[in-house]
């Protein structure tokens, strides 16, 4: 699995964040990341999330999508003739290019290191109703179905800078 990672170049493609639940989310090109709780400015780093206080309770520092996952979504989405999603609609936190949505997942329980950043994959994303309602696009969680990308508990504070390089902990 590893060596996979290291040939695919996986990196940031684009970097978002909401500041309350529901708002649209922003493209940064860079952010700072606070251990423990997520990105500043974020809505789930402020507790102002839809899901901050839904139990149980889960870690939401940082979620993090496929940029493939993406693709293959809106292909099933064009083939049924209804409107696509791109990288700020899903509501994910980070896009990542090239790595497949299989090879991010597989992250779930694994270390890994995005930029100077350390982070522990804890649970897939499962394409849940919210960006569905908020875009009154009905098909989103059919079209995401295990591409829906995953979320990450935040290890160290620091910077994400759109390009940074996604590696497993242990550079290989």
């Amino acid at each position: 699995m590893s060596a996979i990672l290291m040939k695919s170049n996986a990196h940031i493609q684009a970097i978002y964040l909401a500041p309350s639940a529901g708002a649209p989310m922003q493209s940064v090109g860079h952010a700072k990341v606070n251990a423990g709780f997520g990105i500043e400015g974020d809505r789930y780093a402020m507790g102002m999330g839809a899901y901050s206080d839904v139990l149980p309770i889960k870690v939401r520092h940082i979620s993090l999508i496929a940029l493939s996952g993406i693709e293959t979504a809106n292909d099933w989405l064009l083939a049924g003739d209804e409107p696509t999603f791109d990288g700020a609609e899903t509501r994910r936190n980070v896009v990542l290019k090239d790595i497949t949505a299989d090879e991010l997942n597989a992250l779930v329980g694994q270390s890994f290191q995005l930029g100077s950043l350390q982070l522990l994959g804890t649970e897939l994303c499962t394409p849940c109703e919210r960006p569905a309602q908020l875009l009154n696009r009905p098909s989103f969680m059919e079209a995401f179905e295990n591409r829906g990308g995953i979320r990450a508990e935040i290890l160290n504070s620091g910077t994400l800078v759109v390009g940074d390089e996604l590696f497993l902990e242990n550079g290989k």
